[in-house]
């Protein structure tokens, strides 16, 4: 068994309300084991024999089936979370600012974000199928890259997390 984690997209934002125990249940009455959720943004651990493609598709027909919703999941085997967290190229805390990982699935999209011109106090860098980047607190969603993500075509293939939310999956 491998473990994994899943990062369900728009969960709790944007009128997509779900109730972390009712996802956990939903993903293991879908065949998952050891599902556990953290915090109420979509952020689940589970455990598969299953390799991640077919995780992926799974939750996302579970959740899909379960609450009637356009269910996107991204998931990693957890050392590749690690991999990807470790790999943060800016300092991780600075005063004043959010350090983000954009999880992306969709090589052309990745190019296409990785050419995005940071505005005045922020940072963006390509890494391995993410996207790194760090803003001023509370220009998040006026950020070069948040006024990107809200686009439609990006909705299947990325979701954000936070640093400190990642460091929570990883415990």
């Amino acid at each position: 068994m491998t473990k994994f984690a899943a990062f369900l997209r728009g969960v709790n934002v944007g009128g997509v309300n779900l109730k972390m125990a009712e996802v956990a249940a939903a993903l293991t009455e879908a065949g998952f084991t050891d599902v556990h959720t953290i915090l109420a943004s979509g952020n689940v651990l589970l455990e598969s024999s299953a390799r991640v493609a077919t995780v992926r598709k799974k939750a996302e027909a579970a959740l899909r089936e379960r609450f009637g919703y356009d269910a996107w999941v991204l998931a990693y085997d957890i050392d590749t979370v690690r991999a990807i967290s470790e790999a943060y190229p800016f300092e991780r805390e600075v005063d004043g600012y959010q350090s983000y990982v954009t999880f992306v699935t969709d090589a052309a999209v990745l190019d296409e974000l990785a050419e995005l011109t940071a505005g005045a106090d922020e940072k963006i860098s390509r890494g391995e199928g993410v996207l790194y980047w760090q803003v001023p607190k509370g220009g998040t969603l006026d950020s070069t890259i948040g006024q990107t993500m809200g686009k439609k075509r990006y909705k299947s293939s990325t979701t954000t997390r936070n640093l400190r939310t990642l460091a929570k999956v990883l415990r």
